[in-house]
């Protein structure tokens, strides 16, 4: 049966702290109220302080007025104060110190930066927003991609630090040193000890090119249109709407068009233009030859007479 039980800690005034711890679970160990016994929640615990939410397979509370809270199990949770989410195998949290201790598989979420870190171990520090992290970091903020062995992030001051075989991808651009300092509001890397690195040109020359003499063409355009007289010269020499309408609405007629059929000479009268050119040509020869016989006949005359 699931309990609820809220507990209210009014410490000592060499203290000078108090806070109320509320959780929940599906079965509880331990004598409530007691400041000095540790207690044990299983079975979906959860537990809700000023700063902080926790929720696990396991929880346990221990230490002087139950200075100390360990989950074990599917870690999830939340820093309230510095918003925070994140999740691990195992949570250590001091409530007097403010210091969580996260460990194994640790995924941590600046939500307000939109920063992401992964790590095996990562220490926050509510009190001075810092998180140290060890051990396979990865951090990933907009087009940075950030690994190492060791790292300090300082939320307050946007700052990452890295150092152990530090690495800084961004797009095709890496960066390499023996320590990096990357401040994620401004993108300013600083490389110290055995710099080295890559940067390339995403943009193609023949793009580049291209773009040059698109660009050339339009300003030439833009610096020399077309004056006001040639536009209205080319307006002016266009057929006009009323003229195209006209040869459009007016076609030779059916009727136009038979009669030009009719005029055409038939097929009798170009036989008979044929013919008669004949008959001319038949004339012309039979002339020739009573030419040329009454020629021959006079001067056979003419001989005759002089013998």
């Amino acid at each position: 049966m699931k309990k609820f039980i809220s507990i209210i800690f009014a410490l000592v005034p060499a203290m000078i702290f108090c806070e109320e711890i509320t959780f929940t679970a599906d079965f509880m160990s331990g004598t409530a109220g007691s400041k000095t016994d540790t207690t044990t929640l299983e079975g979906n615990a959860t537990v809700q302080t000023s700063s902080m939410n926790i929720s696990a397979d396991a929880i346990e509370l221990s230490g002087e007025d139950f200075r100390f809270i360990t989950a074990t199990g599917t870690v999830s949770g939340s820093i309230t104060e510095s918003q925070m989410d994140f999740t691990c195998g195992k949570l250590k949290y001091d409530r007097q110190t403010k210091v969580a201790q996260l460990e194994d598989a640790v995924h941590l979420v600046d939500v307000a930066n939109e920063v992401t870190a992964d790590a095996q171990i990562i220490e926050y520090n509510q009190n001075s927003e810092t998180a140290v992290m060890q051990i396979e970091i990865t951090l990933t903020q907009k087009d940075n991609v950030c690994t190492s062995a060791f790292a300090i992030y300082k939320k307050s001051e946007q700052k990452l630090e890295m150092s152990g075989n530090p690495k800084i991808q961004q797009g095709t651009d890496s960066f390499r040193a023996q320590e990096i300092t990357l401040n994620l509001e401004t993108q300013e890397i600083t490389l110290d000890g055995r710099v080295k690195g890559t940067v390339s040109d995403s943009k193609p020359a023949k793009t580049e090119t291209d773009t040059e003499s698109a660009g050339s063409e339009t300003a030439s355009q833009a610096e020399n249109p077309p004056s006001e007289s040639e536009i209205s010269s080319q307006t002016e020499n266009s057929p006009s709407d009323s003229e195209s309408s006209a040869q459009t609405e007016n076609p030779p007629s059916e009727s136009e068009n038979s009669a030009q059929n009719e005029n055409s000479p038939s097929d009798g009268e170009s036989s008979a233009q044929n013919e008669n050119s004949s008959q001319t040509k038949n004339i012309q020869e039979d002339s020739q030859q009573t030419s040329e016989k009454n020629t021959k006949s006079a001067s056979e005359n003419d001989s005759s007479a002089k013998n």
